[in-house]
Parts: C-alpha cells; structure tokens; sequence
C-alpha cells in the first residue's frame, strides 16, 4: 500500500460510519462492473418475494442486536 493510500485509509477510517457508508458506496459505484440483467432481475424478483413473505406474516424478521449477538457469538466460537 502506498504512503498515500495509507494515510487516506486512515483518515476515512476516523470518520462517522455514515460518511464512511457513503464514501464506500460512492467507490464501489465508481468502479467499473458490469450489470447482468438478468442477475439484477431475478435479485428485484426475491427482494418482491421476500417482501411479500414479511408482509404476509409468513416469515418474522429478528431484531439487528439479536442477529449482531448471535455473529459475535459464532466468530468467538462459542
């Protein structure tokens, strides 16, 4: 890694998660990737799926902190 990159990591590091959120995004949307569309389709698709499974009451979603305690838990191998 570069002097220069080193010293901008830092800097983006020291700033508010939602800076860094939407200094991340604006990176990776600079970057050149092409879209399948048909990838993105089928991703509109289960996203319209999944939806309609929480609206209905079909499938219950968990709480952020529930789901953040169980990850830790898992990577401390408990």
């Amino acid at each position: 890694m570069s002097p220069e990159l080193d010293e901008l990591m830092k800097q983006a590091m020291s700033l508010p998660p939602e800076d860094r959120e939407i200094l991340a995004n604006s990176l990776f949307e600079s970057l050149d990737h092409p879209v399948d569309e048909g990838v993105e389709a089928a991703w509109q698709e289960e996203v319209a799926r999944r939806m309609n499974d929480i609206e209905s009451g079909k499938v219950k979603t968990v709480p952020w902190e529930q789901v953040r305690r169980k990850g830790q838990e898992i990577l401390r191998g408990k």
